[in-house]
């Protein structure tokens, strides 16, 4: 029992450190594109960001649920690496088919799957939220006249 939580304890670590890097890597390339998604128009160049942090949120997705499983396919929990993916992929989402299951001796290692499958979600869907935000709010305050100034006699 404490080996499995010692071990989904790491590869969470393992998987906010991945997607904190990752995010950073994202925050590097729109720092970069700034100028460029300042000049209109805006409504492209927003669809263009918004789709670039999704592709990017769905790799990081993606890099987390292999690393888990790797982890499932180290361990020899499963016959085949693809239903260590397939497993990863199923218990990372919380779709939770039920079809493939861990062997008793690891089922402690699916519980904290889900966990860092829901947090990941929530912190990237957070951050999606607030790169759109950002952006727009930049866009906005990028073509707002400055209100004329008014002196005193």
């Amino acid at each position: 029992m404490w080996f499995q939580l010692a071990l989904g304890s790491l590869l969470i670590a393992i998987t906010a450190v991945a997607a904190a890097l990752s995010w950073w890597g994202l925050e590097a390339v729109l720092v970069r594109t700034h100028r460029w998604a300042m000049r209109p128009p805006h409504g492209p160049k927003l669809t263009a960001i918004l789709s670039l942090s999704m592709l990017w949120a769905l790799l990081m997705m993606t890099a987390s649920v292999w690393i888990w499983a790797l982890a499932f396919w180290a361990l020899r929990t499963f016959d085949s690496f693809e239903a260590s993916v397939y497993f990863a992929l199923v218990v990372f989402t919380t779709l939770g088919f039920g079809d493939v299951l861990l062997p008793t001796e690891w089922r402690l290692l699916g519980g904290l799957a889900a966990a860092n499958g829901l947090l990941t979600f929530g912190i990237l869907t957070a951050m999606l939220v607030e790169t759109l935000r950002q952006t727009r709010l930049s866009q906005r305050n990028s073509v707002s006249p400055t209100p004329p100034r008014t002196s005193k006699r």
